[in-house]
């Protein structure tokens, strides 16, 4: 897309670089793309792969099983396409634009400027507040009313620059049997191995893919507890929880002081996912932040190394991942856990590929540029 280097900021690129050397363009290029997959959870406590691939195919949906996750399936995103141009053109936020790029129609909070004398049923470009064209589309509201409502749909999409599924669209998802999640979210759930009647922590729940796709892979039968310290998300996870049958505690808490707090809490496994600068999120259009946003991430992740270790059983497993790339959240806050008391895993099933510093045969990432997926980080360690 044009303008390649327009939205990074020179230090980011540096910091990236540092881990991608001469590729590092070719990754941000890669970023501004969705990839092949479009991937989903098939929620087996109430249904199998076999059944919602046949129920989608059926309806001449394009969807495909994942070669080696049996709960994971994919639509193939089409394009890029080439967006025709319109004399007229709205402005739309980044989120929005990323949206409207893979194929979302445009909603009215989504709006940033619109030509007052737009009228309804007009075709209009859709671009991004630093000019990418991400869509044609036909306007639902006349210029003025875009920029004075706060709900509703703006601009109605025709021809974006991909094309996904939209999943929230669909009776599959009503009816709690998909979840939208990526292959790597997935692969950490798997790579914890929960099991039966063991007590499992999700340290940083929200929005909750991690703590029901454990509650599906042991049928139910664990002890889950999920915290998030933002009461919106946790009453938002409450919901997502019992819209798929996933039997899991949600906590309102903060979980740096998990170990105070909870001092009841002895868990055989915990899942760790912080909050991080999410740079291996995709598509992305461009991207805010700085070098500084990277060091302010990594200083608050490691807060949470030392309640994981304190409310983890002698012997526990701890699944550490995040969806960015940058050295300091990945490989170096890998080692600020074996420092802790902990010791690496073999990591298993395998994807991707190894780590890129350090212990590198003990880590997995994916890059964006490389695999069909988002920029991730999966370590996993035992408890000594």
């Amino acid at each position: 897309m044009e303008g390649l280097q327009d939205g990074w900021d020179e230090s980011l690129v540096e910091r990236l670089r540092k881990v991608y050397g001469g590729m590092v363009w070719r990754l941000i290029d890669a970023l501004r793309t969705p990839g092949s997959r479009y991937y989903v959870r098939i929620n087996t406590l109430k249904t199998s792969r076999g059944e919602i691939l046949d129920r989608l195919r059926s309806r001449g949906i394009d969807v495909r099983a994942d070669e080696t996750l049996g709960e994971a399936a994919y639509f193939p995103i089409k394009g890029p396409y080439k967006v025709p141009q319109a004399e007229r053109r709205v402005v739309a936020d980044k989120k929005a634009a990323e949206s409207v790029l893979m194929g979302a129609d445009l909603y009215a909070p989504g709006v940033l400027r619109a030509p007052r004398g737009l009228r309804r049923g007009e075709e209009v470009n859709v671009v991004s507040e630093k000019g990418h064209v991400v869509a044609l589309g036909e306007a639902a509201m006349s210029g003025g009313e875009m920029m004075d409502a706060d709900r509703g749909l703006a601009v109605k999409t025709l021809v974006s620059r991909y094309k996904a599924p939209k999943i929230r669209g669909l009776p599959e998802y009503s009816e709690g049997l998909i979840y939208s999640q990526s292959l790597p979210a997935m692969l950490a759930s798997r790579i914890l191995d929960p099991r039966p009647g063991e007590t499992i922590a999700d340290m940083c729940a929200a929005p909750g893919g991690k703590a029901t796709h454990i509650a599906q892979l042991t049928g139910n039968k664990a002890e889950i507890h999920a915290f998030d310290h933002s009461k919106r998300k946790v009453e938002a996870m409450r919901l997502e929880a019992k819209r798929l049958g996933a039997r899991i505690t949600v906590h309102r808490a903060d979980s740096r002081y998990l170990h105070i707090d909870y001092q009841w809490l002895k868990a055989d496994k915990v899942i760790l996912d912080p909050p991080c600068t999410a740079l291996g999120v995709r598509p992305k259009l461009w991207e805010n932040r700085k070098a500084e946003d990277i060091d302010l991430a990594a200083r608050y992740q490691a807060q949470f190394i030392e309640p994981a270790y304190r409310i983890l059983k002698p012997g526990g497993i701890l699944v550490y991942s995040t969806c960015t790339m940058s050295l300091e959240e990945d490989e170096l806050m890998a080692e600020r856990i074996l420092e802790r008391g902990f010791q690496p895993l073999e990591p298993y099933p395998r994807r991707g590929s190894p780590g890129v510093w350090g212990r590198r045969d003990m880590y997995i990432r994916f890059h964006p540029h490389l695999h069909p997926a988002p920029g991730y980080f999966i370590a996993v360690f035992r408890k000594t």
